[in-house]
């Protein structure tokens, strides 16, 4: 292949990486904070929320991604009644199919953090008098941290190739232009070229996990 051929090619291939990082980007913020207040409401000793949040990440788990996708962008708009008010743009829906359903995730993640703490640490937390907030803040939330950081590290590369499911609610991402390509030259070479892209967007983001969890560590 020549070099105008990969230039061509791969111009159009980081636009769509763009969005990527975009939709990646959003997700991780949102999803994060949401998943935290899933795990929360989880414990919560007012049942019927309890209830709510585990039967909400019970479906959110046990559907697939995809699946939800397909629902945000095109069966909501077909409720009677109330479809009309439920047309979101392509991208919008994306975010939110991807944050409600990667909330539930981080959720589970979070929980089995909390889990793992022992006991002691909140029986020592009320020996030296520190009330509900302190022992959270202070004691249990920088605990649960370092031991959810390597799933959530796992979680976040995950959502980095889930984000091709784009591809299937017809956004333009970085497989779509690879997949346009493809079909235009006959060739398939932009595949390997999208699976570069990837493999350098996640070696990132698995550098930096591993720089947070060498700097969470020693602190």
């Amino acid at each position: 292949m020549s070099l105008d051929y990969f230039q061509s090619v791969i111009i159009p291939m980081l636009q769509g990486a763009i969005t990527t990082l975009f939709l990646f980007f959003i997700a991780i913020i949102l999803s994060i904070p949401l998943g935290f207040l899933l795990t929360l409401s989880v414990r919560s000793r007012f049942k019927p929320l309890a209830l709510l949040a585990q039967a909400y990440i019970y479906v959110m788990r046990g559907t697939p991604l995809l699946l939800q996708l397909l629902v945000i962008c095109f069966g909501l708009p077909m409720i009677p009644g109330i479809g009309q008010y439920l047309v979101l743009d392509r991208f919008v829906a994306a975010c939110l199919g991807f944050i409600l359903n990667y909330a539930a995730y981080f959720a589970e993640i979070f929980r089995g953090g909390l889990l793992a703490i022992d006991k002691g640490q909140y029986e020592a937390s009320q020996v030296l008098g520190l009330n509900r907030w302190q022992m959270t803040t202070r004691i249990i939330l920088p605990q649960m941290f370092r031991i959810a950081l390597p799933a959530v590290t796992n979680e976040s590369v995950t959502l980095v190739k889930d984000t091709a499911l784009l591809y299937a609610v017809a956004v333009p991402e970085l497989l779509h232009f690879a997949e346009t390509a493809v079909n235009r030259d006959f060739t398939i070479m932009p595949y390997f070229y999208a699976g570069l892209i990837y493999l350098i967007i996640t070696f990132v983001l698995s550098m930096f996990f591993k720089w947070l969890e060498q700097k969470v560590k020693y602190e």
